[in-house]
């Protein structure tokens, strides 16, 4: 079933509002409730979406709940009040209306990883923001990914297509005179996407806009080699960034056989020599290895989990430093995820972005009990031999 983005004129008490700016590369298509399709567009698209989500009392922190008949029902579902694909002179002035309303005029870009149809990184991402009471203009970012879980190497290919898009919108964000601050959030295979904009924009402009204050690299599937190149082509005048690692990454472990290389939000902060690379190139680290996850692959821990979100969130906005993986953040991190794990239960639409075999809410209606299982699957075959 797709067309999941048809506006529900329907206003329901109780239920919460969340308006999306999107900036896409993908491709626009009639299909009735679809708006962008998964095939890559000459030029970029932008769009105004309000998303409704249901009232608390009526769903779980942490989860996404689809619509299972069209039209869906605010009451239990989340749903599309509003679609309008704009011009970018029409998207700018909404940012400039929705960014004097925020505190800090904080924009917040979210680039979603593998395996997302259109509707759902917008639907991800408007969870994420309303869970964790972020106080920001939120931005999405969403490349040509055929959500599916065959098209690992289009998907790759797409996202080296949307590269310089990224970096034009990140240049629009960062002179616009009401924006203050920009931070990034990019999981999986949306980090190389993010890293090829920051280093293009630092060699075209010389140093990377200041605005740009933040990375947060969640479960980066990018080589470690190409990641530390990136990084040191930005020059010394570069983001704070926030790398999430977590050594139980079995999806991560599936790319690095797939690809030779270790990957870069698998490896362990604490040896040699990577603990000292990091401490040179100024990254701070979360390390997730021990916090409880509903993700069968600890692959999702970071985007999937709305209250770790919510920490990340509120420290960025009250401009406090973040520290690394053995205080602070961290430690908080871990202590509040034990509890999470529990409240959150298990998210509908479980992402299991591996390389190899993906169970997300683009494949829900097709796979249904069969995560765990894969999950499982995939967990024995990573065990050391």
């Amino acid at each position: 079933m797709e067309g999941f983005l048809t506006p529900v004129a329907a206003s329901v008490p109780g239920t919460s509002h969340v308006d999306l700016l999107v900036v896409t590369t993908r491709l626009p298509t009639k299909a009735p409730g679809v708006l962008f399709s998964g095939a890559r567009a000459p030029k970029a698209s932008f769009a105004d979406i309000t998303i409704s989500i249901p009232p608390d009392s009526n769903r779980q922190i942490g989860e996404v709940q689809w619509p299972r008949t069209q039209p869906g029902n605010p009451l239990t579902d989340f749903v599309a009040v509003r679609t309008d694909i704009v011009d970018r002179d029409t998207a700018i002035r909404h940012l400039h209306e929705s960014i004097v309303r925020t505190h800090r005029r904080h924009v917040l870009l979210f680039v979603h990883g593998f395996n997302n149809k259109f509707d759902d990184a917008v639907f991800r991402f408007a969870q994420i923001i309303h869970d964790s009471n972020a106080q920001v203009t939120p931005v999405l970012f969403t490349w040509p990914s055929r959500g599916s879980i065959l098209a690992y190497g289009y998907d790759r290919e797409s996202a080296n297509f949307s590269r310089t898009a990224l970096e034009d919108t990140l240049r629009f964000l960062a002179k616009d005179p009401d924006v203050q601050e920009v931070s990034i959030l990019a999981h999986s295979m949306g980090n190389w996407v993010a890293l090829e904009a920051l280093r293009q924009m630092a060699i075209r402009d010389g140093r990377i806009a200041p605005k740009i204050r933040n990375v947060l690299l969640a479960s980066p599937d990018v080589d470690v080699d190409n990641a530390r190149e990136q990084i040191n082509d930005m020059g010394p005048n570069r983001p704070r960034f926030v790398l999430f690692v977590a050594q139980n990454d079995h999806a991560l472990q599936v790319s690095q056989r797939i690809w030779g290389g270790p990957r870069l939000g698998a490896v362990n902060p604490d040896v040699e020599p990577m603990h000292s690379t990091l401490e040179q190139e100024r990254i701070k680290v979360v390390n997730m290895t021990d916090i409880k996850s509903s993700d069968p692959l600890n692959h999702g821990t970071f985007a999937q989990d709305p209250e770790i979100v919510q920490l990340i969130g509120t420290r960025i906005l009250q401009g406090q430093t973040i520290s690394d993986s053995r205080a602070g953040l961290g430690d908080l991190i871990i202590e509040r995820a034990t509890d999470a794990a529990t409240s959150v239960g298990t998210v509908a639409g479980l992402a299991v972005s591996a390389p190899v075999a993906v169970i997300d809410p683009a494949t829900r209606e097709h796979y249904g009990d069969q995560i765990n299982a894969l999950g499982e699957h995939i967990g024995d075959t990573m065990k050391p031999q």
